[in-house]
């Protein structure tokens, strides 16, 4: 009877086990229901500028409507004014360099080389007014352009080549009067066409994202969250977190996924293990460039052919283009899977007038910083742009070229197709020696993939990293990944953990029978 009942219990407590273990749940409400149930929210207008008597213009020139800003937003301009998207550079640490100012000023990009010398062209994405070559007064308020990011009437638009002016025919007046919270349509503007044109520069932000679904991004898709930039890109005091690591260099006020969805989101702890070292970005965004294509190469070696005299172009059959006399030759792509790196949040920089060690036959524009055995670093995914640009043989510096001028014979590039003169123009601009002699030289530039974040049915799935061939992270190498790497001492070790462990059970079990046997025959004694 004892035997029986011992039987009974251990089958009532495995039972009770298993019902505790895979039973259903009704769970309270979740912190992503009560998240979305936030996000839905949206704020209100507090304030209805129609009514204000300052802004019943009309406008002649748009300095005014900044001045009719400041005159009751005061103080607002001096913060405006502390912001790397008005001065066009921030104070980094770059190890090696220690503390520098760094922005389009300085730093050089391999898709329109630098701002330096084309500023009248490169403002059309700048917050202020009267930009052009000869200099631009940081210090003047009203050249703050406070319509580009609070204009609500969707009709906001910069001039080309005109130093930031808004276009001519706009009723600035109109606009003034429906002002209000910045939306996607006021950051997507200028961050959606970065580069020369949609989806140029980021691969991951482009104009389908106005108004887009959740099948391309979970949080922006209006059939979802419908979320805006600033509510993950908070803003307190005109200073706008987040990083863009082609002009940053410092793990500090970065937009991050875990103010919303904390440090450990899933209910599977094997997944909350791997936030330790891989970013969310990286599982939860398996393509990027969902709709429409991103550049992946410039060629500019090849720029400067004409037809018949004149620039022509070249379009694929989707409207990219794939040759620009202005700018060379150029590959695109769709749905691409990111490549992998570790990140720390810190990075370096080429900046202008930085030479290349001789027998360099690549340059890195923007090193991103980190390693596995840092514990500062995650893996994320990262679009790598590939390039080839003008480089000075003789003093072993990139050259930021003179590309933009009003007419022919100003030696700018885009008019006169000469790369010595463009060269000589450009860097005398920017008070650097030009050998007069040109090469060209690969680069490369990192940018971190942080948006089209995937629905969670679509993440990347475990066998596209951990397996043997042409993973995801076959690039990474400075870690012992499983189902991916092979040790002869952890496989080994791990079948002859395998095997003494049977012994151990098949000795004791042995031991416990004889045991079992010897009281049995002692007993019959």
């Amino acid at each position: 009877m004892k035997r029986i009942a011992g039987i009974l219990t251990i089958v009532a407590l495995t039972v009770l086990v298993a019902y505790t273990m895979f039973a259903p749940r009704s769970a309270p409400p979740s912190h992503m229901t009560e998240l979305r149930a936030r996000m839905k929210q949206k704020p209100p207008p507090t304030v209805d500028h129609a009514l204000f008597p300052q802004l019943q213009g009309p406008f002649e020139r748009p300095q005014d409507v900044a001045g009719t800003c400041i005159s009751c937003h005061n103080h607002r301009h001096t913060e405006v004014m502390q912001s790397n998207h008005w001065n066009w550079e921030r104070e980094e640490y770059i190890v090696g360099r220690g503390v520098v100012y760094i922005g389009k000023k300085n730093a050089m990009n391999n898709f329109c080389i630098g701002a330096m010398g084309n500023e009248q062209s490169c403002a059309k994405c700048h917050i202020g007014f009267g930009m052009d070559d000869e200099g631009f007064s940081y210090t003047d308020a009203t050249n703050i352009d406070c319509l580009i990011c609070h204009d609500q009437t969707d009709t906001y638009a910069k001039a080309s080549e005109a130093g930031g002016a808004p276009e001519p025919s706009l009723d600035l007046g109109i606009i003034a009067r429906s002002v209000g919270r910045p939306d996607r349509d006021n950051c997507g503007v200028c961050h959606f066409y970065g580069g020369g044109g949609n989806n140029v520069k980021h691969g991951d932000l482009d104009e389908a994202m106005f108004a887009t679904t959740r099948d391309v991004d979970v949080h922006m898709g209006a059939d979802g969250m419908d979320m805006t930039c600033i509510d993950c890109h908070v803003t307190e005091n005109h200073n706008i977190a987040g990083k863009l690591y082609s002009l940053s260099s410092m793990n500090r006020n970065r937009a991050t996924c875990e103010p919303c969805h904390t440090a450990l989101p899933h209910e599977d702890e094997i997944l909350n293990e791997h936030t330790l070292k891989v970013a969310c970005q990286t599982c939860h965004i398996p393509v990027y460039a969902k709709v429409n294509a991103t550049k992946t190469h410039w060629n500019w070696s090849t720029a400067g052919k004409l037809e018949d005299g004149q620039p022509y172009h070249v379009e694929d059959e989707n409207g990219n283009h794939t040759y620009l006399s202005i700018k060379g030759s150029f590959t695109w792509g769709t749905n691409l899977e990111p490549e992998y790196q570790w990140f720390n949040g810190t990075a370096s920089h080429y900046l202008l007038g930085d030479t290349v060690p001789a027998g360099s036959d690549l340059i890195v524009l923007n090193e991103l910083h980190g390693s596995y055995a840092d514990e500062d670093s995650k893996i994320i995914p990262v679009k790598v742009h590939r390039a080839v640009q003008p480089f000075d043989p003789g003093t072993r510096m990139l050259i930021m070229p003179r590309l933009y001028a009003e007419a022919v014979g100003d030696s700018a590039f885009w008019k006169d197709f000469d790369w010595v003169k463009a060269a000589e123009a450009g860097m005398g601009h920017a008070g650097l020696p030009f050998s007069g002699d040109y090469e060209f030289i690969k680069t490369e530039m990192n940018w971190p993939v942080n948006h089209m974040v995937a629905t969670k049915e679509n993440t990347v799935q475990c066998t596209e990293c951990h397996t043997r061939e042409d993973g995801r992270l076959a690039k990474l190498t400075d870690f012992y990944l499983p189902g991916r790497d092979y040790s002869s001492l952890v496989e080994n070790g791990g079948v002859a953990i395998l095997i003494l462990s049977f012994l151990g059970v098949f000795i004791h079990a042995g031991v416990r029978i004889g045991a079992s046997r010897r009281r049995k025959n002692g007993g019959a004694r």
